[in-house]
């Protein structure tokens, strides 16, 4: 949804909150530079990450990238790009987290063949810079524990200081979020979910 077709109009920010098909959505041409998600059958725009979030995007991408390629049995695909369905909403609802992990993704499949709708991840990681804090904060935190495959959700908090961030972590417990803070150059593990993992929430390392 990248891609601007010349005398074709494309959607902006200024279609925040209109509603859409996932047809629709998915047919759409998109100004680049910001996010487009489905909420609620309706679309939900937001910047895309500056710098500083990118760069700690890509260091938690390649600390868990790493560890999937050593542990495929447990993380088989690692991505930037997923797209999350959520079930039982008021309308198509599709949130874009900034990396996603899943444990039985259809590698086997051709690529044509697999489809978001059809794989759901078992951990979910949002970066949050404080364009829109009450997204990650708050929407995303009811919407990712109506996805039961989704395990835990983690939020690197670099409102502060993107050098030295806090990682929050919504550990499912039953139908509720356990959340667990670990302040920068904290050590975070989760032997139940990657076992052998530790992340020392320090970008520089």
């Amino acid at each position: 949804m990248a891609t601007i077709v010349k005398g074709k109009r494309a959607l902006g920010p200024n279609d925040h909150g209109r509603a859409m098909t996932l047809e629709e959505f998915l047919a759409a041409e998109a100004r680049e530079g910001y996010k487009y998600e489905l909420v609620d059958g309706r679309l939900y725009v937001s910047p895309e990450a500056n710098l500083p979030e990118n760069r700690v995007e890509v260091w938690l991408f390649r600390k868990l990238d790493r560890y999937s390629s050593e542990h495929l049995e447990i993380v088989n695909y690692v991505t930037t790009k997923a797209r999350v369905f959520v079930p039982g909403r008021p309308g198509i609802t599709n949130p874009e987290p900034d990396l996603a992990l899943y444990r039985d993704f259809p590698l086997h499949l051709p690529f044509a063949a697999a489809r978001w709708q059809d794989v759901f991840p078992l951990l979910v990681v949002e970066v949050l810079a404080g364009d829109d804090s009450d997204k990650d904060l708050v929407r995303n935190v009811e919407l990712y524990l109506q996805v039961p495959a989704i395990k835990e959700y983690w939020i690197i908090d670099i409102r502060e200081d993107p050098e030295r961030p806090t990682l929050i972590v919504h550990r499912r417990q039953g139908n509720r979020w356990r959340v667990i803070t670990v302040g920068f150059g904290g050590t975070y593990k989760t032997p139940r979910l990657l076992p052998g993992f530790e992340l020392v929430v320090d970008p520089r390392k």
